[in-house]
């Protein structure tokens, strides 16, 4: 096939689970004979824009009808199969669906977490689950400034939300879920089931696995409130008061959290905190620990580092919400604990560090659930299948099965009908 995959990278600063993921599908995609083209913008290039072209930068949120002409003549121009949609916060817009539209090639779309019902797309607030804005119109967010603490941020978010709810529902062929918890959402917000498809991501083979029993326990991920550091933080001084656990924790990541949680950990032989690791690094890390600690309190609509363990034969500790319990079979592969209680959580890294046989049974469930379910062969096979189903789709087919030539047959939808022309 021919594809272009269409994503606005987040910025180098921070890890991206989610950047990593379309560079691992592209290089799948690439070594298994598919034509693959990236059409992309860089959030780390807005620090170059000038002063106006900043301060312009949210009214092109909702709509970038610069990124719409460019994207529709490229694809007149290339004539791909089908057009994958990753990101388009905050350089690239919804117009990148009017772009497929305008050239008549169907299109997909990843959601990599909640952006279609929630504008920061995190389903949280204040440290809790908040569903306020779910089927409805999100002047909550607006109110409370879910975006960054700042209502005049959350303003181009929301408006996006509301002005292109229609054009992303009929814009799309095909949704691809990472998990069937976020799919249920979803669902559940309004969203057209019978385009919503389960696509877990896959995780390319570590190279490396699990030898012995471990030397640490491993918290791989950005330093933030939602991911659950201030409750890892809380359980790891529990554990500590009552003798610890054998093994120090590793803090591997950067974060708004970061200078608290070197704090935390200054002056302390059981807490190394090593900042932010390159993919190699990451791979050891996970290989050489007893657990890889995943304690996020806002509902994860996948959990790559749960994953990446697996892959290692590691299991894992996880919160028992969100895609976390479809990843972990809880007491087979890893353990999950309660959401947001220290104490559960500190309970449930004591079990899995002083059950040594036990951690090596549940290291290898991991990885059997890995090769079943997020290896690239499965991989490939999903979003392979996804494909085929958007342009069949498209052109009218029913079988999954794309037609002859590059699969573009037939007049473009027109899914002009779900825009207010007034709203750009």
């Amino acid at each position: 096939m021919h594809v272009l995959v269409v994503h606005n990278r987040y910025a180098s600063a921070q890890p991206s689970g989610e950047n990593k993921v379309v560079d691992q599908e592209v290089a799948l995609l690439r070594e298994a004979g598919h034509r693959v083209e990236v059409f992309e913008r860089r959030s780390d290039d807005i620090a170059a824009r000038s002063l106006l072209a900043k301060a312009a930068l949210p009214l092109l949120v909702p709509w970038n009808p610069a990124v719409r002409a460019e994207l529709a003549a490229r694809l007149r121009s290339g004539r791909p199969d089908v057009v994958h949609v990753h990101n388009v916060f905050p350089l690239l817009s919804p117009a990148v669906l009017a772009a497929c539209a305008d050239a008549g090639v169907p299109a997909v779309a990843t959601l990599h977490n909640y952006t279609q019902v929630c504008p920061p797309g995190t389903l949280r607030r204040d440290g809790r689950p908040c569903g306020e804005c779910v089927g409805s119109a999100p002047l909550p967010a607006v109110r409370h400034g879910c975006y960054r603490g700042s209502r005049l941020a959350t303003v181009p978010l929301a408006v996006s939300l509301s002005v292109n709810r229609r054009r992303w529902w009929s814009g799309v062929e095909r949704f691809f879920c990472i998990s069937a918890a976020q799919r249920e959402v979803l669902v559940r917000a309004g969203m057209p089931p019978e385009r919503l498809a389960v696509k877990h991501n896959f995780v390319p083979e570590p190279g490396i696995r699990r030898a012995g029993a471990g030397e640490h326990l491993l918290y791989l991920g950005r330093l933030a409130e939602a991911k659950g550091v201030r409750l890892l933080m809380a359980a790891w001084d529990e554990l500590a008061a009552g003798g610890g656990v054998g093994v120090p924790l590793v803090v591997a990541g950067t974060g708004p959290l970061e200078r608290e949680v070197s704090a935390w950990a200054a002056g302390r032989d059981d807490v190394r905190c090593v900042g932010l690791y390159d993919p190699a690094q990451c791979r050891r890390a996970i290989a050489r620990s007893v657990a890889v600690v995943a304690p996020s309190t806002w509902l994860e609509a996948f959990g790559l580092v749960v994953v990446e363990a697996m892959a290692a034969g590691v299991p894992a500790v996880a919160a028992g919400h969100g895609a976390f319990v479809e990843l972990v079979e809880d007491g087979v592969s890893g353990l999950l604990h309660r959401p947001g209680e220290p104490a559960s959580l500190a309970a449930s890294i004591r079990r899995i560090t002083a059950e040594p046989a036990r951690n090596r049974e549940m290291g290898l469930a991991a990885r059997r659930r890995y090769e079943q379910g997020f290896s690239p062969a499965v991989g490939l096979e999903r979003l392979v299948e996804g494909y085929r189903t958007a342009i069949a789709g498209r052109s009218g087919g029913g079988n999954g099965t794309p037609p002859t030539g590059n699969g573009n047959a037939g007049p473009p939808r027109d899914i002009r009908a779900g825009r207010d022309g007034g709203s750009r």
